[in-house]
Parts: C-alpha cells; sequence; structure tokens
C-alpha cells in the first residue's frame, strides 16, 4: 500500500485544527444550504485525503435524500431532487446510525438529535486504507458541520416564515391601495437583477428582496381621496404623499427580522443630488438599496403611468433614467439598470402597458 499523502499526527492534528477554522468560516459566510454542502464535501475530501466525498440530507421519513451533493476530485454535483435510498452503504448507516470503515470507504451519520444526512468517503484503491484516526477526525468535523447545518436549517425555515408574512402583508396593502400605485409582478426580478449586477451579496438581495415587495407599505396610511386622485396634487397633499417612506419604515419597524429593509424603505425616494425626501440625503448617504429601488421605481411609474401621469414608452423611460443619472440616480446604478434592461424580455412589460409591441 502506498503511503503517499497520509498525514502524520502531528499534521493531521495541525490540519485538523485549520479546517475546523476553515469550516466556521464557511458556515457563517454561507446561506444557502444548497452552497453549504457541496464546499463541505469538498473540504471533507481534501482533510481526509479523499478524491471522492458525497453527502446526503434525509427527508423526515429517513428513506429518501432532499439534497445530495458529491465532489469527485473538481468535479461537483448537486441535486435537490428527492430520490429514494437504494446504496446498500448507505442503507446500512440508515440501520444503524454508526460509522462504517471499509479499506478505502468511510461512512457516517450525520445526528442532530435526529438523523439528517448520509456522509460517504473513498480514497482511490492504491491509498492507505482508513483507520481509527480518520473515524475520529471525521467526527470532529462532522459535529462542527452539523452545527452550521442546522443553523442554516432553522435559517431557511425562519425566512419562510418571514416570506411568508410579508406576503400577507402585501396582499393586505393590495386591498387598501389602488392598483394603478402598486408595482407590476416584475419589480421585485429587476430590482434583485440590479442588486446582482452589482455584486450584492445574499444577505442584501435578500434585504432588497424584502423592501421590493414591501417599500409603498406607507402608502397604507394615505388617505384614499388623494392616491386616487387624477388631477395635480396640492401642495399639502404632495406633503402627505412624500410622508409614505418614513410611514412605512415606522410600520414595519417593530418587526426585528426586517431591520436591514428598513433604511432601503424609509429612503428610496431620496435623489443622488440631495433634492429628495424625506431626509435630503445626497450620494453614498443613501442606502446603497434605496439608490437601487429609486432606478426601478422610477421605471416602473413611466412605464405604468399613474392617475395623475401618462406612461411612457419603455424606450423613452430608459432615455429618462439615463439623462437623470447623476441628479437624480446613482450613475453606477444606472449603469447596471442599463445592461439588466438589455437583458430581460420587455415583452412583459409591454403586455402589463397594454400597448402594441
Amino acid at each position: 500500500m502506498s503511503t503517499k499523502n497520509y498525514l502524520t499526527p502531528t499534521k493531521r492534528y495541525k490540519t485538523l485544527i485549520s479546517t475546523i477554522h476553515s469550516i466556521y468560516r464557511l458556515v457563517n459566510s454561507t446561506y444557502e444550504l444548497k452552497d453549504l454542502i457541496p464546499r463541505l464535501a469538498r473540504l471533507f475530501a481534501q482533510i481526509l485525503n479523499a478524491n471522492y466525498c458525497q453527502i446526503s440530507m434525509l427527508d423526515l421519513t429517513k428513506r429518501c435524500a432532499v439534497l445530495k451533493c458529491f465532489v469527485r476530485g473538481k468535479n461537483k454535483y448537486v441535486s435537490d431532487e428527492k430520490t429514494r435510498i437504494v446504496n446498500r452503504i448507505e442503507k446500512r448507516i440508515l440501520r444503524t446510525s454508526s460509522v462504517l470503515i471499509k479499506g478505502s470507504l468511510m461512512a457516517a451519520p450525520l445526528i442532530s438529535d435526529d438523523l439528517i444526512g448520509i456522509i460517504v468517503i473513498r480514497r482511490n484503491k492504491n491509498a492507505h486504507s482508513f483507520e481509527r484516526p480518520d473515524q475520529e477526525t471525521l467526527m470532529t468535523l462532522v459535529e462542527q458541520a452539523i452545527m452550521g447545518i442546522r443553523n442554516l436549517q432553522l435559517y431557511e425555515e425562519q425566512q419562510k416564515i418571514v416570506l411568508g408574512s410579508i406576503k400577507s402583508l402585501v396582499t393586505l396593502l393590495d386591498t387598501r391601495v389602488p392598483q394603478e400605485y402598486t408595482h407590476s409582478p416584475y419589480f421585485s426580478r429587476l430590482v434583485t437583477a440590479i442588486g446582482n449586477q452589482m455584486h450584492l451579496d445574499e444577505k442584501q438581495i435578500q434585504s432588497l428582496k424584502y423592501a421590493s415587495l414591501l417599500h409603498d407599505t406607507g402608502k397604507a396610511d394615505i388617505p384614499p381621496e388623494i392616491l386616487t386622485k387624477t388631477t395635480k396634487l396640492t401642495a399639502r397633499e404632495y406633503d402627505i404623499i412624500k410622508k409614505h417612506p418614513v410611514k412605512g419604515a415606522q410600520i414595519l419597524r417593530p418587526l426585528q427580522v426586517l431591520r436591514p429593509v428598513i433604511p432601503i424603505i424609509a429612503h428610496h425616494h431620496e435623489k443622488y443630488d440631495g433634492t429628495g425626501y424625506p431626509s435630503r440625503l445626497k450620494k453614498n448617504q443613501i442606502p446603497e438599496g434605496a439608490r437601487i429601488m429609486a432606478v426601478a421605481d422610477a421605471f416602473e411609474a413611466m412605464v405604468y403611468g399613474r392617475p395623475y401621469r401618462e406612461r411612457k414608452d419603455i424606450n423613452s423611460a430608459i432615455k429618462e433614467i439615463k439623462k437623470k443619472s447623476g441628479s437624480q440616480f446613482d450613475p453606477k446604478v444606472v449603469e447596471a439598470f442599463l445592461r439588466i434592461i438589455k437583458k430581460i424580455n420587455t415583452k412583459i412589460y409591454l403586455k402589463q402597458q397594454k400597448i402594441p409591441g
């Protein structure tokens, strides 16, 4: 048997400490389970000098995998399709909930109160067989990984609850605010697409998505006769309208989980040159998410029109956005918007406008 790449106890210990730190950093910088699992699989293969690692996350029945990933060398495969557990090694782990070592193969259960997954690791046949120290190393790494996995699972469950609550709030808002004042079904998609084009991280994109659904919450506090008015607003009426970003922030502030969203909602009507409302912020004083929202909001308001304002065709709306780059809008956001608008199917807007394309 070859002992090539086999770690001495001292090297193993040093590498183990380094890897535990790597898992910690990995878990704290990854926000989706489907991203975390393959990264863990690659890390486990590296530390255990294996050329193959598979991790399967189980459903409640323990008969099926709901997320499956394997890495082999530089190759990676990830599937979130529900598949039955049929492999005899995996079935044995399900039955015994104990570690299995068989030559160049090692498999172990992932247990957090209950069995939640299975990990299978293989070395090349001519490599050193797995031994007791390898098992100890694996179980130490698994303990660290499970904490991260469970935290993400709980986080994802929490996000589903939050999104459900947001959709309920939006439904309530839609019954209060006339349809002419609400955005298209594509508004959230446009906002997050601009955020992705600007390379915002996953948490920022999530906050943008929530803000895009809730940014007009404050309009629920505006009298219907003002919202539905088709003639020019008076100065007093316009002042009432301008209070809706602050009102929206006040309504949502008690919801702790939405705290990152509040600045976006409160300041999405600020202008890059400092002439907007409610705080006359300018340039980088305006939260980045609010600067993104401002461009998308203005585009949709022009394309769909308002009871007191005629709609523009798409090309005219794009020209207006370009024209106000550097004054009303952040030039970097406008640049990202222009790239995005070329990629998306603008026919969806034409259909919503009900004008010939």
